[in-house]
């Protein structure tokens, strides 16, 4: 298990330590599922699933030491991978996870303040959980603002079939509130800065948000896609 070089302790920095070994998981559980796998062979010992914050996973045994430098993930998960439907082990890993992730964080965060623990919990809140993005359950990616630790997409939910739903008087509403909050948000494409009246789509590998039109994406295509891969995301998997 890697341990980082240097303790997190900011809001900022439990919160960039938490997406990464976010980012690590989703990656194992979603992407790289045939070879996550077949390394959870039944037949060896207790193996656990690590999310580094480098953002890659490992499926190795547990630490040896007691107490452990941190809290660890669900041990044992290899044992029920042929005793279980594919689709649901993976279901099960991934809720293990995210409890491992919200241990990880908020063991580092124990020295947090009330006001820096419920405003690092609403950023870690504004992601999808890792059994949403396995289950492809995840609501609307809303946008995490490490200044603010609000939602931006007020205006939008998924309804009961997964599609984007738009609620003109929300987002009348909370256009005010989005200029202000994310004004500093930048396209990942131009660099041009957070507009709340043009249409944004975020990255689920990346985290970036983009402009709508420099990525080529309506609101009436987005609809219809489950998971966003940006452009660049798109090219890396292509290169691998």
């Amino acid at each position: 298990m890697e341990i980082p070089s240097t303790t997190p302790k900011t809001v900022e920095e439990i919160f960039k330590d938490y997406t990464a070994r976010r980012a690590a998981l989703v990656r194992a559980l979603a992407h790289d599922v045939d070879e996550f796998y077949g390394l959870c062979d039944p037949d060896k010992e207790n193996l656990c699933l690590y999310g580094h914050p480098n953002e890659t996973w490992e499926v190795v045994l547990p630490v040896e030491e007691v107490p452990p430098e941190l809290p660890e993930p669900a041990l044992g998960i290899n044992f029920a991978r042929d005793g279980m439907n594919r689709k649901d082990w993976l279901s099960l890993v991934a809720v293990h996870s995210d409890s491992w992730l919200l241990s990880v964080a908020f063991y580092f965060g124990a020295r947090l303040n009330r006001n820096e623990r419920k405003r690092l919990f609403s950023l870690m809140n504004d992601l999808p959980t890792v059994f949403e993005v396995v289950t492809e359950r995840k609501p609307v990616k809303e946008k995490p603002s490490v200044d603010s630790g609000s939602r931006s997409q007020g205006s939008s939910k998924r309804s009961n079939d997964g599609q984007v739903k738009i609620n003109p008087k929300l987002a009348e509403q909370s256009c005010e509130e989005d200029v202000d909050e994310h004004s500093e948000t930048l396209c990942g494409s131009c660099g041009e800065n957070y507009s709340a009246d043009e249409f944004w789509i975020g990255c689920d590998i990346c985290e970036r948000w983009y402009h709508g039109k420099c990525v080529r994406i309506t609101p009436a295509k987005a609809d219809s896609i489950k998971q966003y891969k940006c452009p660049s995301c798109s090219m890396k998997k292509g290169r691998q």
